[in-house]
């Protein structure tokens, strides 16, 4: 029967299914009445057709909003790395250990994110027609959104503190939001199975951090992406002016995904 069972997923791939949610269950939820319902949906399965595509529709989830508070912390706590020329580099780095860590502890976390991965394995398990197309057509665009947001994101952090894409790589930041959302989904992803993932730690001072810290397998994949895509801008003139500025936008900012 195992053998069996093992060659029919292998033929077909393993299906992820709403089997869990009631139907009867919803509709007490709802409060509405059943006849209203089934004139709607005479059929469970119409609804929970239907409720992959809303799923679907709304399917970004959001990143902390506590990135931009321990953002600040951290600058208040460097402040003097900010104002050093040599130290800025050390002060990015540390930024980059500490939100990245965040970030994937809130992702592990989410039921917003389970769902959202749920989603992306729901789509291969439906049978190719209209409603596997929809769903891909929601998919996609509620990825796009993510990215988008990511990039920006990113783009608005590296100009506050002097940095620009590398200009030989011929790339936009959309490009490195891809990478990096792909390396943060992968290893939620691997972690799920490997909990040990989520938790080690490897004291290192890697990318001219000033010193040795706890750096999680999240934080160094991250940063490796974003050290690979960013550069110091030349351009930019660390004066007073400018110092003044970066903390001025430091304590209104609010990103374009909280």
């Amino acid at each position: 029967m195992l053998r069996a069972g093992v060659a029919t997923v292998s033929r077909t791939g393993l299906t992820v299914s709403l089997d869990h949610i009631s139907f009867e269950d919803v509709i007490r939820d709802a409060d509405v009445s059943r006849s209203a319902v089934y004139r709607r949906w005479p059929y469970k399965d119409l609804f929970f057709s239907d409720l992959v595509k809303e799923l679907a529709k709304d399917s970004t989830p959001t990143i902390a909003n506590d990135e931009v508070d321990l953002m600040r912390r951290v600058v208040v706590e460097h402040l003097d790395w900010l104002e050093a020329p040599g130290r800025r580099q050390s002060l990015v780095v540390e930024l980059l250990r500490q939100l990245v860590l965040l970030d994937f502890q809130t992702v592990s976390e989410s039921a917003g994110w389970r769902t959202y991965i749920a989603l992306h394995a729901t789509l291969m398990s439906l049978a190719e027609g209209e409603l596997r197309d929809e769903v891909q057509v929601a998919l996609a665009q509620s990825e796009r959104d993510r990215i988008s947001k990511i990039a920006t994101t990113w783009e608005q952090s590296a100009g506050l503190f002097g940095y620009r894409l590398r200009p030989e790589l011929g790339t936009a930041f959309e490009a490195m939001a891809t990478l990096l959302s792909a390396t943060m989904r992968g290893l939620v992803l691997m972690a799920l199975s490997t909990p040990d993932m989520a938790t080690h730690r490897a004291e290192a001072s890697p990318f001219g951090a000033a010193d040795k810290g706890e750096w999680s397998l999240a934080a160094l994949g991250v940063a490796s992406i974003a050290t690979a895509f960013l550069e110091p801008d030349p351009a930019i003139e660390w004066n007073e002016e400018r110092l003044a500025s970066v903390r001025q936008a430091l304590s209104c900012w609010v990103p374009p995904n909280a």
